[in-house]
């Protein structure tokens, strides 16, 4: 038997946000093991997390359609789980994953991720903005500036649209392909912005057997670095999303511009418990 923890991520109150299963002490489990656990729970993201020391930690992170190298949700969720059971001791503490080192601290009533810029791309063709539109119903005339790859580990197609197109948007069940390599968007991030950089998001990742995100921090990072590259924010400028709305999973994100993208928010704890290996 192994012990897990649940917990909402990027909520401002229980039962909101995005939910994590933090699973402990699977270290010795094959990749074929940790993904029936991560089905079994079926949330966005579990993570099997090792502790190192006070202040490090490694961790795999799985959805329900395999292991990805880095998530903004399971980073804050994981590293505040370990602080609660004592693994972790310092207010600053690294996590090592797939994708690297990533910086982690706690603050006030939040924790916050500090994580590299990576991917930047664009702006992107027009009749690949028009294939993502295509995916979640849209059209051209949803449009509202230009779209990025971007990404600090995760790469999203960051595409900006009227506010209303953000909530009429259908579920992605598919995503277009990137010429001229035909590699796949790794995800869509659909979004509205005011000037005072209030942000509504949706973001889908279907390959990833999740059709559509309630919380996501790596897209919030990557989002940080598009927004930079249109020109509407700069660094030490602040950006805060509204997501999961339509999902009845309200969620606020907290990001922070700069050579580091921060994002920040709050952790609620929900469950405990034991759960089987498969």
């Amino acid at each position: 038997m192994l012990t897990y923890d649940v917990v909402d991520v990027f909520a401002e109150k229980p039962f909101a946000g995005n939910q994590l299963a933090v699973v402990h002490g699977a270290a010795g489990l094959s990749d074929e093991q940790l993904l029936t656990l991560a089905r079994e729970f079926n949330f966005s993201e579990t993570t099997f997390p090792t502790p190192i020391a006070g202040d490090r930690y490694s961790v795999r992170i799985f959805t329900p359609g395999g292991e990805i190298p880095f998530a903004g949700h399971p980073t804050l969720g994981t590293a505040w789980v370990l602080r609660e059971r004592g693994d972790l001791d310092s207010a600053q503490v690294v996590q090592e994953c797939a994708a690297g080192e990533v910086g982690v601290r706690f603050v006030e009533d939040a924790v916050e991720l500090s994580a590299v810029p990576r991917d930047l791309v664009g702006p992107l063709d027009h009749d690949v903005v028009a294939g993502v539109l295509h995916a979640v119903g849209l059209t051209a005339e949803d449009r509202d500036g230009d779209a990025w790859l971007a990404g600090t580990g995760l790469t999203f197609a960051h595409v900006p649209v009227r506010d209303d197109a953000v909530a009429r948007a259908g579920i992605a069940r598919t995503l277009p392909h990137l010429p001229p390599t035909g590699d796949p968007i790794g995800g869509i991030n659909l979004y509205s912005v005011t000037a005072d950089l209030e942000v509504h998001s949706r973001v889908f990742v279907p390959d990833l057997a999740v059709p559509e995100d309630p919380a996501t921090g790596s897209a919030a990072a990557g989002l940080g670095m598009a927004l930079r590259a249109r020109g509407l924010a700069a660094d030490g400028d602040r950006y805060r999303i509204r997501q999961g709305i339509e999902m009845g999973r309200p969620s606020r994100l907290l990001g922070t511009v700069g050579e580091r993208i921060s994002v920040a928010g709050q952790v609620h704890p929900i469950a405990r418990g034991e759960i089987r290996v498969p």
